[in-house]
């Protein structure tokens, strides 16, 4: 498969055989690395910019420690210490940025389709770590991978994407991944936490977390995205975590052998209880493990350069 020089936007910007490429490329390296902290590479001559316009703690991480164990100088931009904070354009930063001679560019953003903005603007590859409720490519390729890690069969899987569905990123990007490698998708929250759309993308809608839960072989887990929502979207947090929240006594209704995922960060009490991510069904931090695997192996692609 050839990536190089090619940006990653979103998740259609992937033929099926080459996410499927990307999951045994991430399933090599895993074996390779085991368990033990992986040695960092020395210099590869190359670097990579990573413009983070958002809060981030786990995308932001893994994309460095990705860098590092292939030998990429990065250069963080913070935007909120940088000149956009005296009104520079973001489009001018980002040509300001490849001005610096970048070999390709990590952005998140608030706004949905400003990645695909700068990739127009400017010649380096650009890889989409978030945008706005859009897309959330990284993202999706990870869960798929540790989702392949327990199921070895992805056609017919079923997953149950519970909460939040309207202002995430992560869902979009996850109905297109799944759909794209067989699995079913199922999503279940409040009807005002529902796109209208969501059928049209090929996706049951359910209400009832108590129905639902059983039937699932995955169920991955939204954060409630509070900065994004309206005050009227939800009577209240705790009338949502008694209809949709990932109780102790909900687990009894999830299969003994399904998954329990959820991207982060977790509001404990909310949507999931600290006792979920206790049992071992729960992959949240093998996610993020996962997730450094997975863009070691895109910036490797996109790049050109080795382990």
């Amino acid at each position: 498969m050839n990536l190089l020089g090619r940006s990653l936007l979103d998740i259609p910007d992937l033929t099926h055989d080459e996410i499927l490429f990307l999951l045994d490329e991430t399933q090599k390296l895993k074996a390779k690395s085991g368990k033990e902290s992986p040695e960092l590479s020395s210099s590869s001559g190359k670097s990579l910019a990573l413009i983070f316009f958002e809060p981030s703690t786990r995308t932001r991480s893994s994309f460095e420690m990705a860098a590092f164990r292939l030998g990429l100088r990065v250069l963080n931009l913070d935007a909120t210490s940088s000149s956009a904070t005296k009104g520079e354009t973001i489009y001018d930063t980002a040509r300001n940025v490849e001005a610096l001679r970048p070999h390709g560019m990590v952005i998140r953003h608030g706004g949905s389709g400003i990645p695909l903005q700068i990739s127009k603007l400017i010649n380096v590859p650009v890889i989409n770590a978030g945008d706005g409720f859009h897309a959330h490519p990284t993202q999706a390729l990870l869960d798929a991978f540790t989702i392949r890690e327990k199921f070895s069969k992805l056609q017919g899987l079923k997953v149950l994407i519970v909460g939040d569905i309207s202002h995430s990123r992560v869902a979009r990007s996850g109905f297109q991944i799944f759909k794209m490698l067989g699995i079913k998708v199922t999503v279940c929250g409040p009807p005002t936490l529902i796109p209208p759309f969501a059928t049209e993308l090929g996706v049951e809608v359910k209400y009832d977390l108590d129905e639902a839960l059983p039937l699932a072989d995955v169920v991955m887990v939204l954060r409630m995205q509070i900065e994004r929502q309206n005050s009227f979207q939800i009577p209240s947090l705790k009338e949502y975590t008694a209809r949709f929240g990932i109780t102790t006594e909900r687990l009894d209704k999830i299969k003994k052998d399904s998954l329990i995922m959820h991207p982060g960060p977790v509001n404990r009490g909310i949507e999931m209880m600290s006792a979920v991510l206790r049992d071992p069904r729960c992959r949240v931090m093998d996610q993020v493990q996962n997730g450094v695997l997975m863009r070691t192996v895109l910036l490797r692609e996109i790049l050109g350069v080795g382990l």
